[in-house]
């Protein structure tokens, strides 16, 4: 009867059922037809999965990522990134990458990146000449990056799932991000280049010196988050807190562009949002414990093994498999189910755990905006009032450069675990 475990969550999936009914409803299916324990272990297993000091993460880092975004924080940030490329072709699009790796870096949350840096960018991409098609997947793409730049909610997720510190995920995850967003910002000035597209703007030593002390503050998040955690003085958790209490004070006394309304309407909303992640997360915890007792992640290791592939083989063919979840189940569900099926497989093959979670990670932040289950083309599509056909053509490039980057990521694991040494 091991079927219905598998069966059930793809039915619900296909009926268009929330994900985590999917996977609550494969578990209770497989809790009563398939294993012998108390069925009083779904409540516990759901409770004991949302009850982690690490996932308190996850709210805070929320929280400042919203109070970033409503606030004229948000706009700060933008304004320094397109000062910081004055004077180059393709200057606003460049700017696009760079406000991503920027606000990415202290959300953590790609669809919130593409909502705040899309409303501002993207009607003066089209003002400044550049297609709607290119406009339209360069604000989808590139918020993929914050998968990559930490501090990275899949991170946490993974870290907790496969006991590995988050710290030093977010630690390795910093060159692999800048790897991603390097790549997209040669293509944008490639695009620009070709098509001509007028030069914006000029080297202005005066502008750039206003904009990066009217952006201080902004700036201070990342660097005070990522500081803290390298040098030992807070944990993730915690400077996720210190993100928070830095964007209150920013906004509402030295910026002062915020009230307290409006604070508390963030408050509310960044709740709900937190309240629906952790319902998936205990939903695909309990799914997630019942594979695991019934062994399946040992017997697929055994599966694999006999087919005797090489370690570049076997990564290979989980980058296959995820980049398919990816397309079809959010990023944060597919963390929490796949990893424990993955992580004995990913040890056989002798590849580290914290590589491969800037692998999975890397690969699930594509799932972002590959269809035709991509959250950040809904917040586009929802954002700008387009169909999706005119969205996804422009994304057809930033995914074939997403791929060259998740081989060199995969296949130079140098890249993700050279600064984690010694952390």
């Amino acid at each position: 009867m091991e079927w219905v475990l598998w069966a059930v969550p793809v039915a619900l999936l296909c009926l268009g059922a929330p994900l985590y009914l999917c996977f609550l409803a494969g578990a209770v299916a497989g809790l009563i037809f398939v294993v012998d324990v108390p069925h009083t272990i779904a409540p516990q297993a759901i409770f004991g999965a949302a009850d982690s000091f690490t996932l308190l993460a996850i709210p805070f880092f929320l929280f400042a990522g919203e109070l970033m975004g409503r606030s004229g924080i948000a706009d700060r940030l933008i304004k320094w990134s397109e000062a910081l490329f004055g004077g180059v072709r393709g200057s606003l699009a460049l700017a696009t990458v760079g406000a991503s790796v920027v606000f990415g870096a202290i959300s953590g949350a790609t669809v919130a990146t593409v909502a705040t840096v899309g409303r501002v960018m993207y009607p003066a991409l089209r003002k400044n000449g550049y297609d709607e098609q290119f406009s339209l997947g360069l604000i989808t793409a590139t918020g993929s990056i914050d998968a990559l730049i930490p501090p990275s909610i899949l991170m946490v997720l993974y870290g907790v799932a496969a006991e590995q510190s988050v710290a030093r995920l977010f630690i390795a995850g910093i060159l692999p991000g800048l790897l991603l967003a390097g790549v997209q910002a040669a293509y944008v000035v490639w695009h620009a280049r070709r098509h001509r597209v007028p030069v914006t703007g000029r080297v202005d030593v005066r502008h750039m010196a206003r904009t990066t002390l009217d952006a201080s503050w902004a700036l201070a998040v990342p660097v005070i988050i990522l500081g803290g955690i390298y040098l030992g003085v807070f944990t993730p958790t915690e400077a996720a807190g210190v993100a928070v209490v830095v964007g209150i004070v920013s906004a509402m006394f030295i910026y002062r562009d915020m009230r307290w309304a409006t604070l508390w309407r963030i408050g509310v909303g960044s709740g709900k949002l937190t309240s629906q992640l952790l319902i998936v997360v205990g939903c695909a915890q309990l799914y997630a414990w019942l594979l695991t007792t019934l062994s399946v992640p040992q017997r697929l290791t055994e599966a694999v093994v006999a087919l005797q592939l090489p370690p570049w083989g076997i990564m290979m063919a989980l980058n296959v498999i995820l980049l398919v979840v990816g397309m079809l189940v959010d990023p944060a569900s597919a963390t929490l189910v796949l990893t424990p099926l993955f992580a004995p497989l990913v040890k056989t093959a002798g590849v580290d755990l914290l590589h491969f979670g800037i692998i999975l990670t890397t690969n699930l932040g594509l799932g972002t905006y590959t269809p035709p289950f991509a959250t950040n083309i809904f917040t586009t599509q929802s954002l700008f009032n387009v169909p999706v056909s005119k969205i996804v053509p422009g994304l057809l490039p930033f995914i074939g450069l997403h791929l060259i980057a998740l081989a060199l990521i995969t296949y130079i694991p140098w890249l993700s675990l050279v600064l984690v040494r010694g952390f």
